[in-house]
């Protein structure tokens, strides 16, 4: 397990004679029982001084713009698919102007431990926060137990940044604890918006959220939040800052822009027909199979809208030369349940699978003057590597024992070598609301094994020769099932995942009322 920055095996930090002085004094007059927050502060503090002498004083730091959507699919964008049916310009021209990633991953295919995964640089599993908050669905098996806020022991990267100068403001979905757990308790200055709830009641003014005064009667969601975002740029433009825009969008419920829809509508009715099924099935549930939501459409060009505010305002400002825009969602688009608006084909299943559509995600990085404007990585990469790869950016000191399952990819931004990393994983020990039941995967170069826990069997592909995960080769190599198997399995151990358990109630001659959500709110 890993322990946080500057801690020793006790968990209380570590401070060298000599360098610290007055965190030394710090040290013997406070009581190392005091509530956790308190020894985060200090030890991250001690990382701070120490990593002082590795900047210069006239290096000016860069800014970061974080912009998170919420189910947004890897083939929902144009940057990835020049025929998907909604449009997206000022993603494509982030796109233009930094680094395309095609295999950037989220940690799960699912919302609250991927959103986790990126503020601490821990894969779920290690955070025991692995679905998310509120889900309790059940089945052959009860999921795993989980915890149901980020824990306050992590020093999240607004802390790591907020420590180094840098003013950091959050907007939009939170979704990881309320109450002692909202932005305002992990590092952030600022927080308009993030709550507790996974999703908005309406993304029209009112909004009846505690964190974000109602606007005028009919304001959308997604413009006000950028509004709230723009203002944050203005008030910190003298100043390195982290401004984490995480949008709803384009989270449940459905709705769009009236005048949005009706475009979109009418560039629906002049499809061309098809003679393809509209859904194929994909376990016990249907998975769509081309794009031509209105509804979704429209939400995902406000979303688009969004980026092309803030690209602007950085300019306007004179800041966009200095400034880091990364642009990321947190799990696949929502292709097989609760409206089923988005298709993520060629991909395999969408949010709730692990399959591909459900955690290869949009992933683009703006570096100026470091990233080649145009490049595209092919390297797979996670957002546990979000949190070293900023504090690189940054040219901060890394926390390992923090950030302990990411890997710093600002030498790959640059255009040297890649990480070296033999694979990358996801533990999902839940019934996903979109059909997916408890499993784990790994992937090693090109290939990807699923264990389910229900019967552990596993399926393997190979996904340079098929992405859509069609091929299962399982039977056909043993050994490398063997390999991927004993891969996985150092991962449960080393990250004491939590598994699933026997349901003694579950009765397989009514299994639509084992599946049905406990009292809790749609992802």
């Amino acid at each position: 397990m890993c322990n946080l920055t500057n801690a020793d095996s006790t968990g209380k930090p570590r401070i060298r004679p000599g360098v610290l002085g007055p965190f030394f004094l710090l040290r013997l007059i406070l009581n190392p029982l005091l509530q956790p927050k308190l020894w985060k502060l200090t030890a991250s503090a001690c990382a701070l001084l120490l990593s002082a002498s590795t900047l210069s004083a006239k290096t000016p730091k860069p800014n970061i713009v974080f912009i998170l959507a919420d189910d947004l699919g890897y083939m929902d964008i144009a940057a990835n698919n020049a025929k998907t049916f909604y449009e997206t310009p000022n993603l494509n021209k982030l796109a233009t102007q930094g680094m395309r990633f095609t295999d950037g991953y989220a940690a799960c295919p699912v919302c609250s431990p991927t959103r986790a995964s990126i503020l601490t640089g821990k894969y779920p599993a290690r955070l025991r926060l692995t679905d998310y908050i509120g889900g309790r669905r059940t089945g052959k098996l009860l999921p795993a137990e989980y915890l149901d806020h980020l824990p306050l022991e992590e020093v999240t990267l607004a802390e790591a940044l907020k420590e180094a100068g840098y003013a950091t403001g959050f907007f939009g979905k939170w979704h990881l604890g309320a109450g002692a757990y909202l932005p305002e308790a992990q590092g952030f200055d600022v927080n308009i918006g993030g709550n507790g709830a996974g999703s908005p009641s309406s993304y029209f003014s009112p909004y009846h959220n505690p964190k974000l005064p109602d606007g005028p009667e009919g304001e959308y969601l997604a413009d006000r939040l950028t509004d709230e975002a723009l203002s944050f740029l203005d008030a910190h433009r003298k100043q390195p800052f982290l401004l984490y825009l995480a949008h709803y969008s384009v989270h449940i419920p459905l709705q769009g822009k009236k005048n949005l829809v009706a475009k979109y509508q009418a560039k629906a009715a002049a499809l061309p027909e098809s003679t393809a099924a509209k859904f194929v099935p994909e376990g016990e549930k249907q998975a769509r199979q081309f794009q031509d939501h209105p509804t979704y459409a429209a939400m995902v060009e406000s979303l688009d809208d969004s980026v092309g505010r803030i690209t602007k305002k950085l300019e306007d400002l004179g800041l966009a030369e200095n400034t880091i825009v990364i642009f990321f969602s947190d799990n696949g688009g929502l292709s097989t349940a609760e409206g089923a608006p988005t298709s993520n084909v060629p991909l395999r299943g969408g949010k709730g699978w692990l399959y591909e559509g459900g955690v290869r995600e949009p992933m683009l990085i703006k570096w100026p003057r470091v990233i080649k404007a145009g490049s595209v990585c092919s390297t797979p990469v996670i957002s546990t590597d979000f949190y070293p790869t900023i504090l690189g950016m940054a040219g901060l000191a890394q926390r390992p024992r923090q950030h302990c399952d990411g890997v710093d990819l600002a030498p790959l931004l640059k255009g040297d070598k890649a990480p070296r990393r033999k694979a990358i994983f996801w533990h999902y020990p839940h019934y996903g609301n979109q059909g997916g039941h408890p499993g784990c995967a790994v992937r090693s170069g090109d290939w990807k094994l699923i264990r389910f826990f229900e019967d552990s069997h596993c399926e393997l592909y190979n996904l340079k020769d098929d992405l859509s995960e069609k091929h299962d080769l399982i039977s056909q190599m043993p050994d490398k099932a063997k390999e991927m198997n004993a891969l996985l399995d150092q991962f449960l151990n080393e990250t004491h995942a939590v598994l699933p358990v026997l349901n003694a109630h579950y009765d397989p001659r009514a299994p639509e009322k084992q599946g049905r959500q406990s009292k809790s709110k749609p992802d």
